[in-house]
């Protein structure tokens, strides 16, 4: 396997894993988002 080719799977799975982290982080948010929302739900009734 020559140096570029190493290069360009170090490339593809840095922004892959870029990716993955924001939606995991995105996922994350939007839990404690439903979260809160069950919470002030339960307090409104």
């Amino acid at each position: 396997m020559k140096p570029e080719d190493q290069d360009q799977i170090r490339a593809r799975q840095k922004s892959r894993s870029i990716v993955t982290g924001l939606l995991l982080g995105f996922l994350a948010i939007l839990f404690f988002a439903i979260t809160l929302a069950k919470i002030g739900a339960s307090h409104a009734i």
